[in-house]
C-alpha cells in the first residue's frame, strides 16, 4: 500500500472494518480490538492515527510488533492470523493491521471477553450474540437446541405419528419411552424438551412459545412500507408446513393472473411465477436465522413483492456463491424435513438458480437479492408485471 491508498482509508474515516488508533498502552487493549474484528466481518486497524484520522505516528514499532504477535496467538483464542504493513508517510511511520474474517467464531479475547463490532466501535457480546458467533463457525445450530418448559404435550402426537408411519413404513405404539426415543433419535426431542426443530415442525401451535417464529404478511396500498392503509395482512402462525400453505395462500389471493401472451380463453398465469414463489418462500423458512428473535415478512407492494427472512448470509456464501447453487446448512434438521413434509424443497442448492429460470423462462425480470448487514436481513424482490 502507498501514501495515496493510505491517504483515501484515512479520508473515509472510521467504519466497522477500518479503526484509527494512535497506540496502545497495552497487549490487552490491541488483543480485544482484533478480537471484535475477527468476530465480525474482519478489517484494519490503522495505528498512528488519531480518531480524526490525523497522521501522528508509531513511536515504537519493535514493541508493536511484539504486541501485536502476542495478541494474535497468545491472547485470543483460538489464536488468528493477521498481517501487519509498514507504510512511511510525511516522515512518519503508520503501522496498518489486516485482520481477516474469522471462521472459527467465536474469538476470545484474554481468555474470557467476547467482542464484537459495533459501527466503529466495540462491545461485548451478548449470551444471543455468542450463539449467533457459534452457528456461523457451524458448531452450534439453532433448530437442535432445547426449548426450556416444553415437553410431549406441546407436540401433535397423531401428526408425528402419520410422519412416521408414512415416512418409515412403521407402527408408532402409543408406548411414550418408544415416542422419546423416536423423536429423540430424529434431533426433535432431548432432555425431556422438544428441540426448536420439533416445535416448529411438529408442535402444537408452536407460535405459543415462540411466538416470534412467524410469517407476518402485508399488501400495501401505494409503494412504501410507511403507509397507513392495506388491503390485506395476516399472521402465518402453526407449524412449519401450515407457515408455508398459507404464506403462499396469501401470495395467490393477492396478486394478480395474466396472460403473458397467451390465448385470451386460457386461464391466466400468475404475475409472478408461482414456482419462484414457493422456492422463496420455503428458503425464507428453511435458512433464516432462528438465533434472531423477529418474524419473516411478505410484503405486496403496487410496484413489487418482498420477502425477507431475518439473518445475514452464512459465513462462506455471498450473493453471487448462491446464485451458483453454493448451500450452507444454517439449519440442518429443519433442511433434513423439509421436502419429506410436503414441501418444495430439494436441499441440493438449487433453489436460487431454479427461481431465476423461472422468472427468465416466464417472461419476467429476475428478482433482486440483497443482504443487509445492518439490518441482519435477506430480502427477495420481485418486480409486479402488468397485464400482458
Amino acid at each position: 500500500m502507498d501514501a495515496s491508498e493510505l491517504k483515501e482509508i484515512l479520508d473515509r474515516g472510521e467504519d466497522s472494518k477500518t479503526q484509527f488508533k494512535t497506540g496502545f498502552t497495552h497487549v490487552d487493549g490491541l488483543a480485544s480490538e482484533i478480537c471484535a474484528m475477527a468476530n465480525a466481518e474482519g478489517g484494519i486497524i490503522v495505528v498512528g492515527v488519531s480518531d480524526k484520522g490525523e497522521i501522528v505516528g508509531v513511536d515504537n514499532l519493535t514493541r508493536l510488533n511484539q504486541w501485536v504477535s502476542n495478541a494474535a496467538s497468545q491472547k485470543i483464542d483460538p489464536p488468528v492470523s493477521v498481517i501487519t504493513e509498514n507504510i512511511k508517510i510525511n516522515e512518519k511511520l503508520v503501522v496498518m493491521i489486516k485482520i481477516p474474517r474469522g471462521t472459527n467464531k467465536p474469538y476470545a479475547a484474554n481468555k474470557t471477553e467476547f467482542w464484537i463490532k459495533v459501527g466503529a466501535d466495540k462491545r461485548r457480546a451478548t449470551r444471543e450474540e455468542l450463539r449467533r458467533l457459534m452457528q456461523a463457525s457451524h458448531s452450534m445450530y439453532a433448530d437442535e437446541l432445547t426449548i426450556p418448559g416444553t415437553s410431549l404435550a406441546d407436540l401433535k402426537i397423531s401428526y408425528f405419528k402419520d410422519f412416521y408411519e408414512r415416512e418409515y413404513g412403521l407402527k408408532l405404539e402409543e408406548d411414550p419411552l418408544q415416542l422419546e426415543r423416536m423423536l429423540k433419535n430424529l434431533k426433535l426431542f432431548n432432555n425431556g424438551n422438544l428441540t426448536l426443530a420439533g416445535l416448529l415442525l411438529f408442535g402444537d401451535r408452536p407460535e405459543r412459545i415462540r411466538p416470534q417464529f412467524i410469517v407476518k404478511a402485508v399488501t400495501f396500498i401505494g409503494n412504501e412500507v410507511s403507509g397507513s392503509e392495506y388491503l390485506d395482512s395476516e399472521d402465518m402462525e402453526g407449524t412449519f408446513y401450515e407457515q408455508y400453505k398459507n404464506s403462499m395462500a396469501f401470495l395467490k389471493r393477492n396478486l394478480r393472473k395474466v396472460q403473458r401472451g397467451r390465448n385470451f380463453n386460457l386461464p391466466g398465469k400468475m404475475e409472478i411465477p408461482a414456482v419462484a414463489l414457493e422456492e422463496t418462500v420455503v428458503n425464507a423458512l428453511v435458512h433464516r436465522d432462528y438465533f434472531l428473535n423477529s418474524s419473516s415478512r411478505i410484503f405486496i407492494f403496487d410496484n413489487r413483492v418482498e420477502i425477507i427472512s431475518p439473518g445475514k448470509l452464512p459465513n462462506a456464501v455471498n450473493i453471487e456463491t448462491i446464485k451458483q447453487g453454493i448451500q450452507v446448512a444454517r439449519n440442518p434438521i429443519l433442511l433434513s424435513f423439509a421436502g419429506r413434509l410436503g414441501l418444495p424443497y430439494r436441499g441440493i442448492g438449487s433453489g436460487i438458480r431454479r427461481i431465476i429460470a423461472e422468472c427468465k423462462r416466464e417472461g419476467v425480470l429476475e428478482p433482486e437479492f440483497i443482504e443487509d448487514k445492518a439490518a441482519e436481513t435477506f430480502k427477495v424482490i420481485f418486480s409486479r408485471s402488468g397485464p400482458s
